[in-house]
């Protein structure tokens, strides 16, 4: 830009001046990329991982977080797929303050102390899952939802175990349970602990259905590993975010174990929905309708 098109403040700049000025500009991380990659103002513009359009953040936040012009579905925090969900936004917590500890004193490249602490502070959570009481349409459900901000919500003992709960919660109280996830499956740094809430998830499953309580999964992007082996699949409805990426191993591990390129949408949840692994494909504005929908065909009430 040559001095005569500067206006205002960059009038008393330099140009070498305005060139370090712009360099150390905050810009916003999108799509993955590191914040110096990135070439969007921080806080003001995103762009969209899926079709690359630059949008205004009032637009997208307004829009539920999708993009118009791809329909792309962007991450939700807790918070924030709470505040979609649940009757006034809120959620009655429980078990709020269980936190994971080192048992096998991981080390590796960073201690797992170390990510926890700072998953804590970026997140403002405890752990990976939120689990709580809460009112969907004026149904009351337990409820919880997965961030996948914490350790990409991997699922450690503690996970398991608040899962586990609010499963029996469900059960104890006749509530209906909805849970929502978002994970990259089991927590490697606790080793056996954490494939072992596989097993003591699916187990609570399995008492709550030979109860008869209603039980609703929403997978959102992506939902993997150990957890999609697990609850996740076990629900009375299984539903999915458009796009959601859904399976036990990442295409790359499997393109390397059958040595074969997998399909275009391989893992998709319209390709899940497709070939019967979940029951319906449902947009983020449609959410709400539909388990208000779900939930008062399916809820059993409370016995006198």
């Amino acid at each position: 830009m040559p001095p005569a098109a500067l206006t205002g403040d960059e009038k008393a700049l330099s140009i070498a001046d305005w060139f370090k000025a712009r360099e150390q500009r905050r810009y916003t991380a999108v799509g993955g990329l590191p914040p110096e990659k990135a070439d969007v103002p921080d806080g003001v513009w995103s762009k969209c991982p899926a079709c690359r359009h630059i949008l205004y953040a009032g637009e997208l936040q307004s829009n539920l977080m999708v993009c118009p012009h791809c329909d792309h579905h962007f991450e939700l925090s807790a918070a924030q797929r709470i505040e979609l969900l649940a009757d006034g936004g809120a959620v009655e917590e429980t078990d709020a303050g269980m936190t994971a500890t080192d048992p096998l004193r991981f080390g590796g490249s960073k201690p797992y102390e170390e990510s926890l602490r700072a998953a804590r502070e970026r997140t403002g959570l405890p752990e990976a899952v939120v689990t709580g009481r809460a009112s969907i349409g004026g149904t009351p459900v337990v409820l919880g939802v997965m961030d996948r901000r914490f350790i990409g919500a991997s699922m450690g003992s503690v996970v398991g175990e608040k899962v586990t709960r609010a499963i029996e919660l469900a059960e104890a109280e006749r509530l209906p349970l909805v849970l929502v996830t978002a994970s990259g499956g089991a927590r490697m740094q606790e080793g056996m602990l954490s494939l072992m809430q596989m097993a003591k998830t699916s187990a609570a499953a399995e008492r709550l259905s030979r109860a008869g309580v209603p039980f609703i999964v929403l997978l959102t992007d992506p939902t993997y590993g150990g957890v999609t082996a697990s609850f996740a699949t076990l629900a009375d409805v299984i539903i999915a975010e458009p796009g959601s990426r859904i399976g036990f191993a990442g295409p790359a591990v499997i393109e390397q174990t059958i040595r074969q390129a997998l399909p275009k949408g391989f893992q998709t949840a319209e390709s899940m929905e497709r070939h019967g692994m979940i029951d319906a494909v449902v947009a983020r504005k449609d959410l709400c309708e539909t388990l208000e929908r779900l939930l008062r065909y399916m809820a059993v009430r409370k016995e006198a």
